[in-house]
């Protein structure tokens, strides 16, 4: 149940309108949707702040649909993270405005949308090859209702192209930083701004690179003080870590 239904509830319970037993059994109906394959948590939003999100790998074309129309039923926003085009064509068939995005491998629906979003979120890759992980940051928080810049394509091979970002890195409220090989440019970044870096590791790289260990590795034991690190290829914790931090960084702000 989310917060403006909840709010309903207990409102009507206080007002007389709503006994205690019908109460408790709307709760209880609506706290957890149990199907054979899933037990979609609807009361997620209330606790965390952000709705369920649905991890799709491994998941068939027809498991992602059902979940992902059910938290639609509920949610403005639902995202699913490593779609396949089969996921796409399933869920589609029973939310036709949802949106894939066949690089970042998402598929997104958005009912509403923030008009002024407080704060943002810059987004940051070293390479192009990069990207489907920064896109995965992007697009999970801009789901989310946050205000996202990025700067692809800056990494330390050639450091006057994110010098040349300086001024919009140091407004952001929080800053993902993605990057493969040796993965330097978080500690980089770290070194320019007095916010919260949040270092993705990304698999790209040659053989030494280890799949993404050479750059976890680096993230882990880098000497820039504001850096912290999610798994490899992990743009969704990136995106979602980001997006709590941007929400408390402006809790109360007005919208600029």
């Amino acid at each position: 149940m989310q917060e403006k239904a909840l709010l309903q509830l207990l409102k009507s319970l206080r007002d007389g309108d709503t006994d205690l037993d019908m109460a408790f059994e709307q709760l209880s109906q609506q706290h957890v949707e149990v199907n054979e394959f899933a037990s979609i948590d609807h009361h997620r939003t209330s606790r965390c702040g952000l709705p369920e999100v649905i991890y799709s790998a491994g998941k068939t074309p027809g498991q992602v649909r059902d979940i992902f129309s059910a938290l639609a039923k509920r949610n403005d926003s639902v995202l699913a993270t490593r779609a396949e085009q089969a996921h796409y064509d399933a869920v589609i068939e029973e939310n036709p405005t949802a949106v894939f995005n066949e690089l970042a491998r998402t598929i997104t629906l958005r009912k509403t949308r923030a008009e002024n979003p407080a704060g943002h979120i810059a987004i940051v890759s070293a390479g192009t090859s990069d990207m489907p992980v920064a896109e995965e940051a992007r697009i999970t928080a801009e789901t989310f209702d946050q205000h996202v810049t990025k700067h692809y394509d800056v990494g330390v091979a050639g450091l006057h192209r994110l010098l040349a970002h300086s001024e919009t890195l140091r407004a952001a409220n929080v800053i993902v930083v993605v990057a493969g090989m040796e993965g330097a440019l978080a500690s980089v970044v770290g070194g320019l701004v007095s916010v919260p870096v949040i270092a993705v590791p990304t698999s790209i790289g040659y053989g030494a690179s280890f799949g993404g260990l050479a750059a976890l590795l680096a993230m882990l034991n880098s000497c820039a003080s504001g850096v912290s690190v999610v798994n490899i290829d992990n743009g969704f914790g990136g995106g979602y870590m980001a997006t709590l931090i941007n929400r408390q960084a402006t809790q109360g702000r007005p919208a600029q």
